[in-house]
């Protein structure tokens, strides 16, 4: 069975830091680029980063300079450090893998499916 599971999230200070992690299981998390996403109440999914499996990374707009992704593949895992956190990143942290469906940071339709419960992060001013 393919499973997400993230963790890290909670409340943060503006300003301050939160470390996500995800373990992924039940596919090639070494063949597959990975990523999170998040999506606010009401709002539609964004993917803010994306980690190749060559370890390229990319950022959405909004979190460049901020956030770092990472990977682990012996431990099949995928962290989002964020760093400097604003009130506008309040939202459901999801974790995400290309093999599951497509990763694009611009358009990123959110899948017909959720593979984890997803993590609560919420910044306060």
């Amino acid at each position: 069975e393919v499973q997400l599971v993230e963790s890290g999230g909670g409340s943060a200070q503006a300003g301050g830091s939160l470390r996500l992690s995800c373990t992924a299981s039940g596919f090639r998390v070494d063949a597959s680029d990975m990523g999170w996403y998040h999506q606010a109440p009401g709002n539609e999914c964004q993917l803010v980063s994306i980690i190749s499996t060559d370890g390229r990374t990319q950022y959405a707009d909004s979190v460049k300079g901020r956030f770092t992704i990472s990977r682990d593949d012996a431990k099949k895992a995928v962290y989002l450090q964020m760093n400097n956190l604003k009130p506008e990143d309040t939202a459901v942290y999801y974790c995400a893998a290309d093999l599951l469906w497509p990763l694009r940071l611009a358009g990123y339709v959110c899948p017909p499916r959720r593979w984890g419960q997803g993590t609560q992060v919420t910044v306060s001013s």
